[in-house]
């Protein structure tokens, strides 16, 4: 990260990330000792139960997928399960979200049972998809999902989300979170990069490393603390096709040089779980690939804890990727290449599997030993046998106002201005001033939060919390009832809902805001065919346009949906993506002026549907319309954002204007305020190997950092680069640099970068 350094006035503190301290010697040894100990002891069918991973609502009263809204246990189904069986991991819930009192009864009628009637009363590891927050308990923290937080391009955000989580998860007795997302997604089409840090792997190293700090803290077993389980090693967030769990195509050389780095600095942290890709790279399943698994995975990057399957996906080897005739032979592929544990997620049959392969010989009991060695260590390691479960009571900050408002903090700098023409933004609410609102997403919560928001898809208002503000009632909170009319418009689907009478009040009004995209819903039940925003959002935003009023469009969506079309017609862009619950007062603070906004794009937004590159892009890629080579051209690019403020750059300077090898060169700049508001910028270094021997990036971020500064005011930001940023992984598969000339591009917007060169020597 680069350092800054204010200069007159001195204001602002710069937020630091502590480091975890690691002793000389092995801190897991002691971990480690006592998972051997209990695996001596266990027979073949404890061990194989230690492996099974069941949805919770194999342990209730009624069918699997009840639509109960509340949940009674079912004592003949958990001592099947959990002592019979001997399962060791349960996760997720039924349909409606439990309170955190609800969860505590959950959890502990469950650890008591097994404590009560278990031989060696093992503790059961529960855990959730807390992808933003622990969105499924009801009343908990609901932030902005990773793709916003990445659009805030201050690590801190990723850092406290996951301390938030752990703490509110921990009081619902809930240890163990399926997050983050650490797919570096280049495949805009893909409905889950909501849940991704974007399309850059530097990013997705740093915010992904503070989200695990947060999460886990000095010690996973501290009473705020939670266990990560890293998602989706690997590849499964570029699918050739955009649609979820489909096959990716992605070399080697590709996958070490964007897609596993982010793994390893998350495992370097501390992160003891990898859930495996649901889909397939270059035709090997994720789930059977034991190059990737054991070699790659817990080989090169060391991860010391257990590999988990995603949901139902040793059957889907069967079902959809058509490599196992039967569900024991497709368990049988999964646990010989490295998976540890299985999410069946209905019944035991899982385990009897494991049990009937070992017996005859077909998996040895050595790597079933392995497994469940490393998810005893993890169980130890969390804590899990001293407490298992919390009162509720002990966690006084749950859903407080300090956790809303670090929510609403991140809204704020992940909101996105893409447009501004004529200085239609910031509005000032006491001026009087007549808005119109209107749009499929203006008057809904669940528009806000997005997927996996009490619900899975998200998608149901009937669990929305009260006291939560729409992006209408902020804005009516903001500017007042009575100047601020509402006309839903359109859906996200059918025709536009009386054009007569909303074109009326659109000509009564200053501005109209039309808030446009999509209805939250994520993995298979997101796939589309095209990135084009609804014919009929679009439709709306044209007849409005009839009115001859300033438009801004307010996008909230979970991606970039091609808005070509009606771009021209609109005065003002917010890309909002899914902000959370505290998502529409962020907004109106942002239109009033209260804030300025200072979030840039995580990825490369598209101009056309079936144009889809990333700005890494590289030689004939570029090929416009007239067969140049010249036809990058996004409708924005990748770091790209506006403020109501204005930035300059000067004093660009290096220390040295050649590099030779395992040396650095360190950089300065001065920023300036040049503008009229207070504002913060994202100062964004990128480097440039002018001639490789494989076709470079057209550049590569490699440093950022955030700065806040008043009108007028300077700040130095000074950067290191090191001999590894040089390095690009060869035809060879290893990370190498070649002599010859590097570019570095720093700034705030990529199309407006100051460039410094510089040569890089190798040693003799």
């Amino acid at each position: 990260m680069m350092r800054i350094r204010i200069l007159f006035p001195i204001v602002a503190a710069v937020l630091l990330m502590g480091c975890n301290q690691r002793g000389a010697s092995d801190p897991d040894a002691v971990y480690f000792a006592k998972a051997d100990s209990l695996l001596k002891l266990l027979t073949l069918e404890e061990k194989a139960g230690q492996m099974t991973n069941i949805g919770l609502t194999a342990l209730t009263q009624g069918e699997f997928w009840t639509q109960a809204d509340t949940l009674l246990l079912d004592t003949a189904k958990i001592r099947s399960l959990l002592i019979t069986h001997g399962v060791g991991s349960v996760q997720n819930k039924g349909v409606y979200p439990p309170t955190k009192e609800e969860w505590h009864r959950l959890v502990k009628s469950i650890q008591d049972f097994v404590q009560t009637h278990s031989h060696h009363h093992i503790p059961v590891l529960i855990g959730i998809d807390g992808v933003h927050g622990a969105t499924y308990t009801a009343g908990s923290t609901i932030f902005p999902h990773q793709i916003a937080l990445a659009a805030t391009w201050n690590p801190e955000f990723a850092r406290i989300t996951g301390e938030v989580t752990a703490y509110e998860l921990r009081a619902s007795s809930i240890l163990m979170n399926y997050a983050p997302v650490l797919d570096v997604s280049m495949q805009p089409l893909w409905g889950r990069i909501f849940e991704t840090f974007g399309e850059d792997t530097y990013i997705n190293r740093v915010m992904g490393a503070a989200y695990v700090q947060g999460s886990q803290g000095r010690s996973i077993s501290d009473s705020t603390s939670v266990a990560v389980c890293l998602k989706h090693f690997i590849g499964y967030g570029t699918p050739v096709s955009g649609k979820d769990r489909s096959p990716a195509l992605i070399p080697e050389h590709y996958l070490r040089q964007y897609y596993l780095k982010p793994f390893r600095d998350a495992i370097d942290k501390g992160a003891l779980t990898v859930m495996l890709n649901s889909g397939a790279v270059n035709g090997v399943p994720g789930h059977i690939d034991k190059y990737l698994i054991t070699d790659v995975l817990k080989g090169e990057l060391g991860l010391k804890g257990f590999v988990i399957t995603d949901w139902g996906d040793i059957a889907r080897l069967v079902e959809n990727h058509f490599v196992a005739k039967d569900m024991r032979e497709a368990t049988k592929l999964a646990v010989l290449a490295g998976a540890d544990m299985c999410m069946v997620p209905y019944d035991a049959s899982f385990a009897m599997d494991v049990v009937d392969l070992v017996q005859s010989g077909e998996i040895h009991m050595s790597r079933i030993d392995d497994a469940v060695r490393r998810i005893l260590f993890v169980k130890f390691k969390l804590g899990l046998f001293e407490k298992s479960y919390h009162n509720p009571t002990s966690f006084p900050k749950f859903a407080s106002d300090s956790f809303a408002n670090l929510s609403r903090l991140a809204a704020l700098e992940a909101i996105t201005l893409l447009k501004n023409e004529g200085k239609v933004l910031p509005l000032k609410p006491n001026d009087g001033i007549k808005v119109l609102v209107t749009g499929p997403t203006a008057n809904s919560l669940t528009s806000l939060n997005g997927p996996w928001s009490r619900t899975f898809k998200g998608d149901d208002p009937k669990y929305d919390d009260k006291g939560k503000k729409t992006f209408l009632q902020a804005m009516q909170a903001k500017f007042g009832d009575g100047n601020v009319q509402y006309e839903l418009g359109t859906d996200f689907t059918g025709d536009i809902i009386d054009k007569g009478s909303i074109l009326a009040k659109a000509s009564k009004s200053d501005v109209v805001f039309v808030c446009l995209g999509e209805k939250p819903t994520t993995e298979k039940f997101s796939d589309i065919h095209s990135l084009d925003l609804s014919a009929n959002q679009q439709e709306l935003v044209k007849h409005l346009h009839k009115a001859g009023k300033p438009i801004v469009l307010v996008m909230l969506q979970g991606r970039p949906r091609v808005v070509r079309e009606i771009e021209p017609l609109a005065d003002a862009i917010l890309m909002a993506y899914w902000p959370g619950h505290e998502g529409g007062e962020a907004l109106a603070q942002l239109i009033s002026g209260d804030e300025n906004p200072s979030g840039k794009l995580p990825y490369t937004y598209p101009r056309y549907t079936n144009t889809i590159q990333t700005y890494q892009h590289k030689g004939s890629d570029k090929l416009d319309d007239n067969f140049g080579m010249n036809g990058f051209n996004p409708q924005w690019e990748f770091g790209y954002g506006l403020s109501y403020t204005t930035f300059g750059y000067s004093n660009f300077t290096l220390t040295a204007d050649t590099i030779n090898t395992n040396q650095s060169v360190q950089g300065e700049v001065t920023v300036t305020n040049t503008g009229e508001y207070a504002g913060k910028e994202v100062v964004q270094l990128y480097i440039r190997d002018v001639v490789a021997s494989i076709t470079p990036d057209d550049r590569k971020l490699i440093s950022f950092e955030k700065v806040n500064l008043n009108p007028g005011q300077s700040a130095k930001v000074s950067f290191t680069v090191s001999f590894n940023d040089l390095k690009f992984v060869g035809q060879n598969n290893k990370w190498i640099a070649e002599e010859g000339d590097f570019e570095l591009l720093i700034g705030g917007n990529p199309g407006d970068m100051v460039k410094k060169s510089f040569y890089y020597k190798t040693s003799k």
